[in-house]
């Protein structure tokens, strides 16, 4: 009893201490983030300086001798092994992501979240002088601690960082401390005047019968179609500017003045920052353009793939809410509804990680429908196939049979 009560102490102790320090850097982060956002809004000239933004973004990294980025790859590995995490990236990737929103590049927060979170985690884990594997767990409440106070979704966040590295595989015993962490960095958030997105979508869910159920499902089918579309253009957009543009700065410079091209194409800013507005659109009025979910892909896969800084997260909502929301009324479904699901579905398909993109739609948008989200995030991840945003998480268990396979995603 003894060992079990002091284990259950420790985590309360260093869960919580974890949950504070990445929720207030969380929250700070969240609101450098939204300035950020308000700021280009008002200002929409400043796009013309990403270029430069990102040449100062390279040049950081460099300062900081981080020959090449570790990224949110560095942070799902360090959790399997005893990789160190550099203390340098947190504030690194703070300030490059929001230079990144600053000046028009198409990222989320997400890998910023679990790059500070990560950081914040292992340096928690020095200072209490924790064992490898201890380390391992700390590094997931920092995780989802940031994450929790970024989203306003603590059940999400803490099933996203047990279940993300290891598909497959839940880290159960990370369920204590994940929680306590993403509950105080959530309420810490939430004092602060940073809350999640919570959307009514209760009177567009259709009458859950056989039909109903065969509509979400050929919306989710598509919904893993386009995650896997989603992850080839970044996997591919990376590849081909790294081997073709093999100097960072030009690399950077050029994908710059490619996000310019396209925003003065298009005619809007609505592809890039975050896109917030769009989504909550979809969402809320059922509103979209069909190409919507294309252009949010090109503007993304550019902005990463030249080295500018941020998350896919955000990026993945937008695509699967506006996709759901264009394709659903051709299956007879609401517009708002599909906008949810396809958000919930093609999030699925990107992280493979059904449990909390299922729990993601409860904190989003409430439990009704609930069986027709569950559905629809099977459906995603079965057919998603080993495609994923990070190439460091492991498919440890077939998606089509009880097998052991223990191979990266693609």
């Amino acid at each position: 009893m003894k060992k079990y009560a002091w284990t259950f102490i420790k985590w309360l102790v260093v869960a919580s201490v974890v949950g504070l320090v990445g929720g207030g850097v969380g929250t700070l982060f969240c609101k450098a983030v939204v300035f950020a956002n308000e700021f280009r809004a008002e200002h929409k000239y400043i796009i013309f300086a990403l270029p430069i933004g990102g040449l100062a973004i390279v040049a950081l990294y460099k300062l900081c001798k981080l020959k090449e980025d570790p990224g949110t790859n560095l942070i799902i590995s360090s959790v399997r092994s005893d990789r160190n995490v550099p203390i340098v990236i947190a504030p690194l990737i703070f300030v490059s992501t929001t230079i990144t929103h600053l000046l028009g590049g198409s990222a989320g927060r997400e890998g910023a979240a679990l790059q500070l979170g990560g950081s914040i985690g292992a340096k928690t884990g020095e200072l209490f002088r924790l064992n490898e594997r201890d380390m391992s767990l700390v590094i997931m409440c920092g995780m989802s601690a940031v994450f929790s106070a970024l989203f306003g979704t603590p059940l999400t966040a803490a099933f996203f960082a047990m279940g993300v590295i290891s598909v497959g595989v839940i880290y159960y015993v990370g369920l204590v401390p994940c929680i306590v962490s993403s509950l105080v960095a959530c309420k810490l958030a939430e004092f602060f005047g940073v809350s999640g997105e919570k959307f009514e979508i209760a009177k567009y869910v259709p009458k859950i019968d056989w039909l109903s159920v065969a509509k979400v499902g050929a919306l989710a089918v598509l919904c893993a179609l386009v995650s896997i579309l989603f992850c080839i253009a970044m996997k591919y957009t990376h590849f081909k500017l790294k081997v073709t543009l093999k100097n960072e700065y030009l690399r950077v410079a050029v994908g710059g003045v490619a996000i310019i091209l396209l925003t003065l194409l298009v005619g809007n800013q609505d592809y890039n920052g975050a896109g917030s507005a769009v989504i909550a659109m979809a969402l809320g009025q059922g509103s979209t353009h069909w190409y919507s979910f294309l252009l949010k892909i090109l503007f993304t896969a550019i902005t990463i793939g030249a080295g500018f800084k941020g998350g896919e997260i955000v990026p993945t909502l937008f695509i699967g809410s506006t996709f759901g929301c264009a394709v659903a009324p051709l299956l007879g479904l609401s517009a708002q509804f599909g906008a949810a699901v396809g958000l919930i579905a093609v999030f699925c398909g990107v992280v493979n990680c059904p449990i909390a993109s299922i729990f993601l739609s409860i904190e989003m948008f409430g439990t009704q429908g609930l069986i027709l989200f569950a559905f629809a995030c099977g459906v995603s991840f079965m057919l998603s196939g080993y495609y994923g945003l990070y190439t460091s998480q492991k498919i440890v268990y077939s998606k089509l049979t009880a097998k052991f396979i223990n191979k990266n995603v693609h």
